[in-house]
């Protein structure tokens, strides 16, 4: 099942040999570091190419020329690492993972010291770093917290040109509505690949609702 699953997805998105070996490398790496600390849903294990590499992937072609992309929790690197270990052929590609959990940055500098990927990960909370992170392409976050808050924190970024990615489940036009309450903001919903009921929300601008 999981062989099905792999041959698939990486046919799906015209994944080369090397980095399907990668990515390989990633998933063993999730597999032997989650006996040691909760990385992800054990079940979701099952289905680790489609629910979680193929998940990331579907971000990439969302900005094509983006080169400094910024994963806010990055926990188990979805979406950042695993982007950082696919897309690390575009020229100049750099991602910041922020984790504010010490193990969970061991996972991540470990699994890309063994893939080469590109990435920088900083140990500490959203909020003590993202204003050292403006003129990144991307931010993005997966699975972290609804998009109000999302937002605040990003703030600091999308408010100076920065293109903000989040997926989202089903849930992902009532986040919309309550995050309208707060915010200003130009977004555009777009279907995930991997979930009929999931939306990206593209974010492009924003700016807080006057009082």
């Amino acid at each position: 099942m999981i062989t099905d699953q792999r041959t698939r997805v990486l046919a799906e998105h015209d994944v080369s040999r090397e980095t399907a070996n990668l990515l390989d490398i990633y998933v063993e790496q999730l597999a032997r570091w989650q006996n040691v600390k909760n990385l992800v849903g054990p079940a979701t294990l099952i289905e680790v190419w489609h629910r979680h590499v193929a998940d990331a992937l579907q971000l990439l072609a969302l900005a094509p020329e983006a080169r400094t992309w910024v994963d806010l929790g990055s926990g188990a690197g979805i979406p950042g690492l695993i982007l950082a270990i696919s897309g690390r052929v575009r020229s100049g590609l750099k991602i910041h993972l922020i984790e504010s959990n010490a193990r969970k940055c061991a996972f991540l500098t470990e699994t890309a010291r063994l893939t080469g990927a590109p990435v920088t990960v900083h140990n500490a909370r959203i909020e003590t770093v993202i204003g050292s992170l403006t003129g990144a392409d991307v931010v993005c976050a997966r699975a972290l917290a609804p998009l109000t808050q999302l937002l605040a924190w990003t703030e600091p970024l999308l408010k100076t040109g920065t293109v903000g990615l989040f997926p989202k489940g089903r849930d992902a036009a009532a986040e919309l509505t309550e995050a309208d309450r707060e915010w200003t903001f130009a977004r555009d919903l777009i279907p995930s690949r991997t979930d009929s009921q999931a939306r990206i929300v593209r974010v492009t601008s924003l700016s807080r609702v006057d009082p």
